[in-house]
């Protein structure tokens, strides 16, 4: 019998369109400081306005999968059509991480917006938040 594949869907709070990456800056730069960032996983991931992830999101993303976590990134108009009427009929908001194990029915929410947000954009904090939410299970690497 085959092990589980987990999924880690990260979605963000923008669109992947050239309009919506204009929308989505347009929106940082004019945001209050002390609000919510506009996407929180786009301050994870990307350090907010860069279109290349930043290296901290790299060595992380490349613990996760170490640890056989698959990491999807999405932004909200890209999602997959199963994904998609999960979060629609949920209400789950914008950003999220969610998680799926393959041959199990259905997605879990692993970190909300607020979860998010709370990490201050921090690509370590991440992974230490996937590992108290035993999303996973190995030690941390030295790397991060």
């Amino acid at each position: 019998m085959a092990t589980p594949t987990k999924t880690l869907y990260i979605i963000y709070n923008a669109s992947g369109t050239i309009m919506g990456k204009l929308q989505y800056g347009y929106k940082k730069i004019n945001c209050p400081k002390d609000a919510d960032p506009i996407c929180a996983a786009c301050e994870i991931t990307h350090g907010g306005l860069s279109l290349k992830e930043t290296p901290e999101w790299i060595a992380a993303k490349s613990e996760i999968e170490g640890e056989g976590v698959k990491v999807v990134q999405w932004h909200r108009d890209e999602m997959e059509s199963q994904l998609n009427g999960w979060v629609k009929k949920e209400g789950v908001e914008l950003p999220v991480a969610v998680s799926s194990v393959s041959g199990k029915e259905g997605f879990e929410v692993v970190m909300d917006r607020q979860t998010l947000g709370g990490l201050g954009g921090d690509a370590k904090a991440f992974v230490a938040a996937l590992r108290e939410r035993g999303v996973l299970n190995g030690a941390p690497q030295a790397s991060l």
